[in-house]
């Protein structure tokens, strides 16, 4: 197996003798083809190939499998948002009367698609306190039960994911363990080797890493068994909308191929040609970048720490984080970029501090080459009542900085200024 450093740069794309060296952008809806029995086969999934972009495309399907590749899993889709790609996995899986048991730590829009979105449509969201015990969390699983989701890192309240915690709840009762892989992506951690069985990316984020291209990635990880469980009734019956395909009969690919013939065929979230392009050409730094992210974060995290103005840090490298065991066992490489701390004198004191920092820009995105803060409470958490907000560990001072990858100095003297003048 190549080194993931080398599928970073080299996987999803190898041309034959005369074809474009770089992954072309092939900026077509539809392909042509000269006999009807060859479309014919394409739809009846006989033949691989491309018939028309919504479901799949050449651009899209060489960074699809370059992250297939990187996340050890069997098949990916590419999505048009990271919200797409979550949306998608739990529609492929659960329907009106079904329940999913999700982490409170996760993302703010996640958050709000389980808790008010999904519901209106019948699928109810158990959350579950992540530092919790394997016992309490099992009990919200119930016959109904269709995944188990969780984010590796939370953001943006940095909690360190038990994979193995999550992953024996999930083993023991035959359910779906889904993990949104976002802010350490597959060079930190693959969480298909942890018990996962569906992992999540927005690639707006590292994947991308240039804040340039809107997307998201569903993995498949090919290692869940849906004949050997009555949960998944779709997956055993005849999909008569698909040629009376029964998707279980695919073995290992089974949820990828239901997920795009069925989800993308009807709801159309596709990844666009040239955001795959632009995503896959910044995949190609991804291991670089991660690992000058992880360095500069525990400089800036450990300058964090000792100062008189900040009452607290959440970083998985800092020795005294309740994480860093957890952090030490799933991502033993590097805790990746992302950090939360609260400016003492509450949110107008954190917003202050933000609005004095020079080089580090407010803006409502993370993990790209670029140093960001945001104050969630009022932004990307807004949505959530003050007592939501509490449960979730979002307090009113709290900052979310995405340590980009300049100079780490110069990033800690600009936190160091704007700190100086509040």
């Amino acid at each position: 197996m190549k080194k993931l450093d080398t599928i970073c740069v080299q996987g999803g794309y190898k041309p034959k003798s005369g074809e474009p060296r770089v992954v072309p952008i092939v900026q077509s809806t539809t392909y042509y083809y000269e006999k009807a029995s060859e479309l014919a086969d394409l739809f009846d999934l006989k033949a691989d190939g491309y018939f028309y972009t919504r479901l799949a495309n050449p651009t899209v399907d060489a960074f699809e499998r370059k992250l297939t590749e990187l996340d050890g899993g069997v098949m990916a889709i590419a999505t048009a948002s990271g919200m797409s790609a979550t949306l998608l996995a739990i529609l492929n899986i659960a329907g009106a009367g079904d329940n999913i048991v999700a982490s409170k730590a996760i993302y703010g829009g996640s958050y709000n698609l389980f808790s008010v979105t999904l519901p209106k449509y019948g699928i109810e969201c158990r959350f579950f306190d992540p530092d919790d015990t394997e016992e309490n969390i099992e009990k919200l699983v119930d016959d109904k039960t269709r995944a188990i989701f969780a984010e590796t890192i939370a953001n943006p309240t940095i909690v360190v994911l038990d994979f193995e915690k999550l992953a024996n709840i999930a083993k023991k009762h035959k359910v779906l363990f889904m993990v949104d892989n976002t802010l350490v992506t597959p060079v930190l951690c693959r969480p298909l080797d942890f018990g996962a069985n569906i992992v999540i990316y927005s690639s707006s984020k590292y994947l991308d890493g240039h804040a340039v291209a809107l997307g998201g990635v569903i993995v498949d990880g090919g290692n869940f068994d849906f004949s050997a469980t009555n949960r998944y009734e779709e997956f055993l019956k005849p999909d008569e909308s698909y040629h009376g395909l029964v998707y279980a009969s695919l073995g290992k690919t089974a949820f990828g191929v239901k997920c795009r013939v069925q989800m993308m065929r009807d709801l159309g979230a596709i990844m666009s040609p040239e955001n795959a392009f632009l995503t896959n050409l910044g995949m190609e730094t991804l291991a670089l970048r991660m690992e000058r992210h992880c360095e500069n974060a525990k400089k800036v995290a450990e300058f964090l720490n000792n100062h008189p103005k900040v009452e607290w840090v959440k970083h998985p490298s800092l020795k005294d984080n309740k994480y860093n065991a957890l952090a030490n066992k799933y991502l033993p490489n590097g805790q990746g970029g992302m950090m939360s701390f609260g400016v003492k004198g509450g949110s107008e004191k954190a917003a202050e501090f933000m609005e004095k920092l020079n080089m580090i820009a407010i803006v409502t995105h993370v993990a790209d080459s670029r140093s960001c803060v945001l104050h969630p409470a009022s932004t990307t958490h807004r949505q959530l009542s003050s007592a939501d907000l509490i449960a979730i560990g979002i307090s009113d001072n709290l900052v979310r900085l995405s340590v980009g990858i300049e100079n780490a100095q110069d990033i800690i003297d600009d936190i160091s200024q704007a700190l100086d003048n509040i």
